[in-house]
């Protein structure tokens, strides 16, 4: 017979938070959302990566790209890059993250001298850069022999046929640094000579980087982002039990900060034999999160095979429907918060902190603060971020109403086998996720401010200033279906904002 567990699984939505006894020191701009991602010791002043916001995006083709990589890396969370891809693809994008800022920034809009200005508006259009290296080849890393930025030409008044060196600004009138300037020094440069932008050309004249004002100006207005040691964004990428071996160093060597396994059932030998070699190959140096567990065994499996962080819920993400194909599965708070039960219970015994991501079962922004408190570190986000600009899903009028393409990576859009793994023929026997679509919302930077206000609003009601103190002081209560309603608007008639007034 069957083991039967006590108590049925539970949702967020089926959960408040009671407030507490809030201080005056309790207002949103105190509240540090600063959390692990990577195990570490007690005892040990933090983990050697730690998140300035709990939020990481899905390891999904239809969430994390390149660019939503960048973009989330700016606001202080991380993003997984999908492995549902050739190992070289996969690592093209890594490389491209850790290249985008490291405040020395590759030239991607570059020209010859004997171009015309009409050359350089189409470049202009095609990249969206106003400064342009004129080089002797019209390469990014060619001799340079020039600069034209917006300044330097007026269309109204030139022919488009002027050759870019009649108008360029030359290089012995160029202000420039040397390789090995460090980005303090080039910095400098740039305010004090009042440029935009400061060439770093080599000995033999050749560019190697350049070093623009807006990333310095963005630094500031992104007080929150999360760089690497050498100023670089940090960037993770989902593996397979499959291809480890290849894709692991590939992805290492384009500047990976953190792995994790993508897998739709964590509690498995496929699992551990991953982890197993990857600590042999290169010890505790490189970080890999593994899952989904849905319990205290499952964790516990995975935190002796040696996973950096776990990752809890099975068949709780909006595009998933493991639950309907194969009946497995357990309410996503129920899920975490037994599980936050064993990592709390593994550090006082071991004295390692293995910190633990709640993947799936977020509908509203409150169901996030809800599962900080009940345990978890972080939160891995799909649907979430696949409304924003940033996500690769293409955007569409559906009926007068702008949408974006969401699809899971069991669909058959995605056809992403190794995630489901079990051993067999490498094939997608059945789906296990649906293509869809989700309504547009904008930039990631707005919304993910919108929504962090209000867990930090909500910690602040219930007393709290860090993610370990709402999980320490947080109360919550069981809801009933009445109590949902009444929790919403009730017993009136809301008014259409689109009626017209009667005159």
């Amino acid at each position: 017979m069957a083991y039967y567990f006590d108590e049925p699984s539970r949702t967020f939505s089926e959960y408040l938070l009671v407030p507490g006894y809030s201080s005056a020191e309790c207002r949103p701009e105190n509240v540090s959302l600063r959390t692990p991602l990577t195990k570490f010791r007690k005892g040990e002043e933090e983990a050697a990566i730690t998140m300035n916001i709990p939020m990481v995006s899905a390891i999904m083709q239809a969430v994390s790209d390149d660019r939503l990589a960048i973009a989330l890396a700016k606001e202080g969370g991380v993003s997984f890059i999908y492995g549902s891809q050739t190992i070289e693809d996969e690592a093209a994008m890594v490389a491209r993250v850790k290249s985008h800022k490291a405040g020395f920034v590759k030239s991607d809009s570059n020209i010859r001298p004997d171009q015309t200005l009409a050359d350089i508006l189409a470049l202009k259009a095609k990249s969206g850069h106003s400064t342009v290296a004129v080089t002797d080849d019209g390469t990014a890393d060619g001799k340079v022999v020039g600069l034209v930025t917006s300044r330097d030409y007026r269309v109204s008044r030139m022919s488009l046929d002027t050759k870019v060196s009649e108008f360029m600004t030359p290089l012995e009138k160029l202000i420039y640094a040397e390789e090995g300037v460090t980005l303090s020094e080039a910095n400098d440069i740039l305010w004090d000579h009042k440029l935009n932008a400061l060439p770093i050309l080599d000995k033999k004249g050749r560019l190697t980087h350049f070093v623009f004002r807006k990333d310095y100006e963005s630094h500031k207005e992104n007080r929150l982002e999360l760089l690497d040691a050498h100023k670089r964004y940090v960037v993770g990428a989902g593996i397979n039990t499959r291809d480890y071996a290849d894709r692991v160093p590939a992805l290492l060597d384009a500047g990976a900060d953190v792995l994790c396994i993508d897998s739709s059932e964590g509690f498995s030998e496929w699992q551990a034999l991953t982890l197993a070699h990857i600590r042999k190959e290169y010890g505790d140096s490189v970080k890999v999160g593994a899952g989904n567990v849905v319990d205290r065994e499952g964790f516990l499996f995975l935190a002796e095979a040696g996973a950096d962080f776990i990752k809890v819920g099975i068949g709780g993400g909006s595009i998933c429907i493991t639950r309907e194909q194969k009946g497995i599965g357990r309410g996503q708070a129920t899920a975490v918060i037994e599980v936050a039960a064993a990592r709390d219970e593994y550090f006082k015994k071991t004295g390692i902190y293995i910190p633990i991501c709640s993947d799936g079962g977020i509908v509203h922004d409150y169901h996030m603060t809800l599962a900080l408190a009940m345990g978890s570190d972080f939160l891995m986000l799909g649907r979430y971020f696949a409304r924003f600009d940033e996500s690769p899903g293409a955007k569409l009028n559906i009926n007068g109403n702008y949408v974006k393409e969401y699809w899971g990576e069991g669909s058959n859009r995605a056809r992403n086998w190794q995630r489901y793994d079990l051993g067999g023929a490498g094939k997608l026997s059945f789906e296990e996720g649906v293509d869809s679509y989700v309504p547009y919302a904008g930039t990631l930077k707005d919304n993910v401010n919108h929504t962090l206000a209000k867990v930090r609003s909500t910690m602040c009601n219930c007393g709290a200033l860090s993610i370990p103190e709402l999980q320490r002081d947080a109360k919550m209560t069981l809801v009933s279906a009445t109590s949902i309603v009444e929790g919403g608007a009730h017993d009136v008639i809301l008014k259409d904002s689109t009626a017209a007034p009667v005159r």
